[in-house]
Parts: structure tokens; C-alpha cells; sequence
């Protein structure tokens, strides 16, 4: 990590921590982040596909013998901290942005989104977590 990437890490740590975060749930945060963005970016060039009956993940490996095997949903798990660490902000809300050619979630303020608007429209006023 360079001196600039440590500056960003720092800058996005402490307005999460204004906004009520611990440091360790500003680094959670991150962390869900970036795995969200992982998996959609495999999810969209079709490394990892579900089963439309169950909904378990599976990793289609195309490189080497074309088959698919089970995988942990990570996703699954990544929302589930999320969540749990979103119940002790009360006021703050997230948006998940599935499109992997950019940051996954967004924290989301009161006054952020306006009243009757769909936050699909104004999610990137939020706070980018990446």
C-alpha cells in the first residue's frame, strides 16, 4: 500500500467513525465491500452460478475442465455482517450496487435520498465504502 492508498483507507476511516462507526466496523465495512465487488465481478463473467432451484452457489470452472462445484456463498455471509452491524446505526441505511465495476455498498445518511425518491437514483450521494 502506498502513502496515498493509506491516506484514502484513513480519510474514508474517520467519516465512517464520525458517523457513529467503530474503526473495527469501518474496517468490516470495507472488508463486506470488497467481497461483494469480488463476487459480483465472478457472478458476471460467469464464474459462479447458482442453482436456480436451491439457490447454492457454484463455481464453474472454465479454465481447466468445464465443471462446477459447490462453493460458500459469500455473499450470503457478507450481507449477514452487514446487517449486524447496520442494526447498531439506526438512522443509516446501505445500498447494495451489484454492478462490479465499481464500489458495492454505499452507506446512506437521512437527508441523503429525497422523500418519495427511489434510491436507486441517488444512492452516490451515500458515503462509498471501497
Amino acid at each position: 500500500m502506498n502513502r496515498k492508498e493509506a491516506e484514502r483507507r484513513t480519510r474514508q476511516s474517520d467519516t465512517l467513525c464520525n458517523l457513529g462507526f467503530t474503526s473495527d466496523e469501518a474496517d468490516n465495512l470495507r472488508r463486506i465491500s470488497n467481497t461483494l465487488r469480488l463476487w459480483f465481478e465472478h457472478e458476471c463473467n460467469g464464474l459462479i452460478q447458482r442453482n436456480e432451484d436451491t439457490d447454492k452457489p457454484y463455481l464453474y470452472n472454465v479454465y481447466i475442465n468445464k465443471r462446477m462445484y459447490a462453493t460458500p456463498d459469500r455473499e450470503k455471509g457478507a450481507m449477514k455482517r452487514l446487517a449486524r452491524i447496520m442494526t447498531n446505526h439506526a438512522p443509516l441505511t446501505y445500498y447494495i450496487q451489484d454492478d462490479c465495476r465499481g464500489a458495492s455498498l454505499y452507506i446512506i445518511r437521512p437527508g441523503d435520498v429525497p422523500k418519495g425518491a427511489d434510491v436507486d437514483a441517488y444512492y452516490s450521494r451515500g458515503i462509498c465504502v471501497y
